[in-house]
């Protein structure tokens, strides 16, 4: 089942581009923007992340943390993260876990790779709910910035 608006949002510990442990929980009290997305260094994951770099000064002033994950190992986010200039932690699920647990999660994606997170982006209000929560089947389509925003406001 879908995870929905107001349910508890699954916690994590997963390893960082900087190959530190970083959990949901850790940021507790604070709004969480999660975006997943398929793979690093592809034109509409690009997109998706720049997005948020380029706005990321409105996110800091509301105290807001930006997280991005994907299946890619820590070492290619990081040289995603270097060369993109991302201010935000891009995290590693290379085990698959947490795509799976928010229904982020392709069995087959193109090519014939398996276990690729969908795009989908969440946002995790003060008490750990979710407050937002939209998971794209095509993984052309970009999230809605405007809703993400607005679920940060609301």
């Amino acid at each position: 089942m879908a995870l929905q608006i107001g349910d508890t949002a699954p916690d994590f510990k997963l390893y960082s581009s900087d190959l530190t442990e970083v959990s949901l929980s850790g940021f507790k009290g604070k709004k969480v923007i999660i975006h997943f997305f398929p793979m690093a260094f592809t034109g509409t994951c690009t997109e998706q992340l720049c997005t948020m770099r380029d706005n990321f000064s409105y996110y800091e002033g509301i105290d807001a943390q930006v997280i991005g994950i994907s299946v890619d190992s820590p070492f290619s986010l990081g040289k995603f993260k270097e060369v993109q200039n991302y201010q935000f932690p891009l995290l590693s699920d290379f085990n698959k876990e947490v795509s799976a647990a928010y229904g982020a999660f392709y069995e087959e994606f193109v090519f014939g790779l398996k276990g690729v997170s969908k795009r989908a982006a969440f946002v995790i209000d003060e008490e750990g709910k979710i407050a937002y929560a939209e998971v794209l089947e095509n993984a052309k389509d970009l999230p809605d910035f405007k809703a993400i925003n607005d679920a940060l406001n609301a």
